[in-house]
């Protein structure tokens, strides 16, 4: 896997972290740190939808992967109209470890890149969904 791959991934990595730092300061207040991160997540949830949806069309998958496609977007646009509610950081830490487990099985990749990409993503989702876990814990 290209280093700018890896780069980016964990650059995207950088507001989860840097949102839950902010709620042991009094910089912003804590509601509005809630909102920006339920709100990076959310978008970032529906990227994975993108990677499935150019998948599944460029390649002749079954049509379920394009279903899953968009529940990553309609899931993060639900959690968006909801952001107060006390479930939404769960749902959407779920839904980052569902589309991991999901692109492990579907994605088509070439055998080394499955292997690489399974290992970025892991190493992603797992601070991401502690990421979450913080956020839950810190309100």
């Amino acid at each position: 896997m290209q280093p700018l791959i890896k780069q980016l991934g964990y650059a995207g990595l950088l507001p989860f972290i840097g949102l839950n730092a902010l709620t042991f300061t009094d910089i912003l207040p804590q509601s509005l740190v809630y909102l920006y991160f339920t709100q990076y997540s959310a978008v970032l949830l529906s990227f994975f939808g993108g990677v499935h949806w150019y998948d599944a069309i460029s390649s002749n998958k079954p049509a379920h992967q394009r279903y899953v496609a968009m529940l990553p977007t309609i899931v993060g646009w639900i959690c968006l109209t909801q952001t107060g509610a006390p479930w939404v950081l769960g749902v959407l830490s779920i839904s980052y470890l569902l589309m991991m487990f999901y692109d492990k099985q579907v994605l088509t990749l070439p055998k080394e890149m499955v292997v690489a990409y399974t290992k970025l993503r892991m190493q992603l989702t797992t601070v991401v969904v502690l990421s979450h876990a913080l956020m839950i814990f810190s309100r």
